[in-house]
């Protein structure tokens, strides 16, 4: 198997989606994320992007739209964008998966995984502004991306890549599973 054309990421927040989608792009494929759609939607709506408000607006969505509502305005703008290698960040759900599946052919989902404990303190050192700065906050954010059914997701990737080391050994992973991908 060559490279897929589009490439899903899932974890939890702070388990290093985002850097994984960075290495992804230095491999020639652009960079989604399907958290932009929440923080867009936000601003439309006038919302400060704080975790409280993000997170309602995520869960009005899927409320509204169903489980794949943010994945089908992704698959929208990634349509409208013409990509050839797309990179998408932040799967939550495996209606989401199947959206994407549904609208494009070679399609592969990779999960990055790592300890709450990791994933917390990486969050404090990020400091985006919708980034929990009590652990109280980190579970319950954790909670909801859970009840969106990302743990579903990970379960069901094709590929995952542990992230308790260092960023050289995130992107050490990360090219082998490039290797191996062009190898099969």
């Amino acid at each position: 198997m060559t490279r897929p054309r589009l490439m899903l990421i899932t974890g939890m927040s702070g388990s290093g989606k985002t850097t994984l989608a960075g290495y992804a792009e230095e491999h020639g494929y652009r960079v989604t994320t399907m958290g932009d759609v929440i923080r867009d939607l936000a601003r439309e709506r006038g919302l400060e992007p704080t975790p409280s408000n993000l997170g309602l607006v995520a869960e009005g969505i899927r409320r509204e739209g169903g489980d794949a509502a943010v994945a089908r305005k992704c698959i929208e703008r990634l349509r409208r964008e013409g990509a050839a290698c797309v990179v998408v960040d932040g799967i939550r759900s495996l209606e989401e998966v199947e959206a994407f599946r549904d609208a494009f052919s070679d399609v592969m989902l990779m999960a990055v995984h790592a300890s709450p404990g990791t994933r917390f303190r990486r969050l404090r050192e990020r400091g985006r502004s919708d980034d929990p700065k009590r652990w109280e906050t980190f579970v319950e954010r954790d909670r909801r991306e859970l009840g969106f059914g990302v743990g579903s997701a990970i379960a069901m990737a094709d590929h995952m890549i542990v992230n308790e080391g260092s960023l050289q050994d995130l992107k050490q992973a990360f090219e082998g599973l490039m290797e191996r991908l062009n190898e099969e």
